[in-house]
């Protein structure tokens, strides 16, 4: 069965943690700079919104999904060095 690498969820949960509850607070009452932080919030949101959507599709065609933590991650379980 083929599979189709993805980021893991909790990535996207990382980032929205970090904005959300430090460059949020970092940003104080900067009306412009909280209006950039919460574009890119919703931006996140959607992309991990849009990669569950993803997974589904690759479920219903039966194929399988790979959540990888790292860009050198491979499903032998080996570590790749960047050349």
């Amino acid at each position: 069965m083929e599979q189709i690498p993805l980021p893991s969820p909790i990535h996207y949960e990382l980032i929205l943690q970090l904005l959300e509850r430090q460059t949020m607070l970092a940003v104080g009452n900067n009306p412009d700079l909280r209006n950039q932080v919460n574009q890119l919030i919703i931006t996140l949101r959607k992309a991990a919104v849009q990669q569950k959507h993803l997974e589904e599709i690759c479920q219903f065609s039966s194929m399988a999904v790979d959540h990888r933590w790292s860009i050198n991650h491979l499903n032998s379980g080996q570590v790749v060095s960047p050349d």
